[in-house]
């Protein structure tokens, strides 16, 4: 007998451990987790005060309400800061045909583009509501991400979730029905599912962009609209207000 007690030339049989999956629920408190940490590491870093900071290549603007900030086929020279209101971001196609592709907020940027090389702009924004925006020179910008690496960081944080975003709308726009693309827009909308308290009353927007958003008509959106309506989800007390049930539609529906 070997020291193993088995006998000469026997192959010793070794012990497999098995990784235990884990289980769905602690996976989501684990991302979780990771994302407070990371929204707290985003906290810390007050992107607005260090823009602040740049000396040439910035200028702040005020935009009226409706006013185009940028237009489809203008030169892409220059990254916008949102500081206050909300900004939407629309293409037309060949044919004259528009479309919404995004509706943005206090915080975000857009115009980002021509950092990439894109010489030229693939979309057009204009104020949904009046705004002050930070317009930075796309050299002062890339000399900003090389001199600051936490504004890197969160910057780069910023593109890849926006990145994310567009790849959900797609699956949205291939798989789901407009009824639950409608839902999914009125909650993203109003913040549900981002840091700090979701904001009840969705910024004033149209049947008609709504419809463009999600890629349908909009009497269809008028119908959802009524449903989510009679069945509690929204209201219109004081402007549009949308409930965290409606998140039963995107789930469930």
């Amino acid at each position: 007998m070997s020291p193993a007690g088995q006998p000469n030339g026997s192959p010793r049989r070794r012990k497999i451990t098995r990784q235990t999956p884990i289980e769905p629920t602690l996976r989501t408190e684990l991302d979780a987790l990771g994302s407070t940490v990371a929204a707290k590491k985003k906290r810390d870093f007050d992107p607005h005060a260090f823009l602040a900071t740049i000396s040439e290549g910035r200028k702040f603007v005020l935009f009226p309400r409706k006013q185009t900030i940028f237009a489809q086929g203008d030169t892409a020279d220059a990254v916008f800061y949102i500081q206050t209101g909300k900004v939407k971001l629309t293409v037309v196609s060949k044919t004259g045909k528009e479309a919404t592709i995004g509706i943005l907020s206090d915080g975000d940027f857009f115009g980002e583009g021509g950092l990439a090389g894109q010489l030229l702009r693939m979309s057009s924004a204009a104020a949904m509501t009046d705004c002050a925006v930070l317009r930075i020179d796309k050299k002062a910008m890339m000399e900003a991400l090389h001199r600051e690496h936490e504004f890197s960081d969160l910057f780069v944080a910023y593109l890849l979730a926006r990145n994310i975003r567009y790849e959900e709308d797609l699956v949205d726009q291939l798989f789901n029905s407009s009824e639950k693309r409608l839902a999914r827009i009125l909650l993203l909308l109003a913040h549900f599912g981002k840091e700090g308290k979701p904001e009840s009353v969705v910024p004033k927007i149209s049947q008609e962009v709504l419809a463009e958003m999600i890629g349908t008509t909009r009497s269809r959106v008028s119908f959802f609209m009524n449903r989510f309506r009679k069945s509690g989800f929204i209201h219109y007390y004081g402007g549009l207000q949308v409930h965290s049930s409606l998140l039963h539609v995107v789930l469930h529906g």
